[in-house]
């Protein structure tokens, strides 16, 4: 069976940069200046560019999973009006992805199994704690993860 072709994963993926550069103008990310906005538009539409007419040898199903993680992880991570925009219109549209609380599947297994997620928790530890996200008892739990992996890190080496 031939592999789908490249477009029927990039076209979702360009729908999805539209709504969050969308997003991102209708309702700047709090405490984000004017400048700060344009600069986040502007590395959007790159990677929109890159997407649309990718290099040759980035014309591929990795490539893509990487912008696609570039594209997501704000809105995966961060909360607001901004987020709440771009997760609304994505599910409008019918665009194959997803919100998901990749918070809440690290505190139920209690553990950390990947860098990505090392650097997640490490992210916004402080800021989900700010806005009252966390408990003390899964910031205490998360702390002490990241100390874990931490440390399985430096046993390795």
């Amino acid at each position: 069976m031939a592999k789908p072709e490249y477009s029927t994963y990039a076209a979702p993926l360009s729908a999805a940069i539209d709504v969050a550069i969308e997003a991102l103008q209708r309702f700047p990310p709090a405490g984000e200046s004017g400048e700060g906005v344009a600069h986040w538009v502007s590395v959007y539409r790159e990677l929109k560019e890159h997407v649309d007419q990718p290099a040759p040898e980035y014309r591929n199903q990795r490539s893509l999973q990487h912008m696609q993680a570039d594209v997501l992880t704000y809105f995966l991570e961060a909360t607001g009006p901004t987020v709440d925009y771009f997760w609304q219109h994505v599910q409008q549209r019918g665009l194959p992805y997803q919100r998901v609380n990749r918070m809440a599947k690290i505190l139920k297994r209690n553990r950390l199994t990947s860098r990505s997620e090392y650097d997640l928790v490490v992210d916004v530890l402080v800021p989900y704690q700010q806005e009252g996200l966390l408990t003390p008892d899964e910031a205490a739990a998360l702390s002490r993860m990241i100390g874990e992996f931490e440390n399985r890190k430096k046993s390795r080496a």
